[in-house]
């Protein structure tokens, strides 16, 4: 890879860790602080936000009827989204080790907490808790199938993608056959370093 483009990815992501860093500091001093697995909010929120939470009854009498007519398709997706957490866990749990990757954090990705929310009424906090574990579950997928790409096959595509994970920035060009046996171990070696950190032994 130039020297240069990977200079500007190194760039980026310091930028975008540093990006994140600095708004979650500063989301959690205006708004809430985070106590263990508890999130609290100032008494004077709290209160605020149970005036603005709808009731059950006034909730489903305005909710726009297209969300309840589709809702048992939406919930039944829940049978294809476990079966796939269930494959995906047993496969980086039996599989990782092997290879030499550090394991995915699923609580890294898949995040309960919006049941802290007051101005949301029980059925709202049920359809939170399900996106929650829906699209967390989706990046924690991601993860896993981004790290196992980097192990056999590291390359980057012909054509644009629409969207990529983090990792597929720093893939070898599509094309670049030049010692691409010696460059694929380099990728290795790198997993095999972030899982060395996570355990050193």
């Amino acid at each position: 890879m130039d020297i240069r483009i990977q200079q500007l990815l190194t760039q980026i992501t310091a930028l975008e860790d540093e990006l994140r860093s600095v708004l979650g500091e500063q989301q959690s001093s205006i708004f809430f602080q985070i106590k263990g697995k508890r999130v609290e909010f100032e008494q004077s929120i709290k209160q605020t936000h149970l005036k603005l939470k709808k009731n059950f009854f006034r909730w489903l009498i305005t909710n726009r009827p297209q969300n309840l007519i589709t809702g048992p398709i939406i919930y039944s997706m829940i049978t294809p989204l476990l079966l796939t957490d269930l494959f995906i866990t047993f496969y980086q749990l039996t599989c990782f080790p092997i290879y030499g990757i550090k394991k995915v954090n699923r609580a890294d990705y898949i995040v309960f907490d919006r049941q802290h929310l007051n101005y949301l009424n029980f059925i709202e906090k049920f359809h939170c808790t399900y996106c929650a574990y829906g699209s967390g579950m989706i990046a924690y997928i991601s993860e896993i199938v981004a790290r196992t790409e980097q192990y056999f096959c590291p390359i980057k595509h012909a054509r644009k993608i629409v969207s990529t994970h983090a990792r597929y920035a720093h893939f070898l060009d599509f094309g670049a056959a030049e010692n691409y046996e010696a460059k694929l171990e380099e990728y290795r070696v790198t997993l095999n370093q972030e899982a060395s950190k996570e355990d050193p032994k």
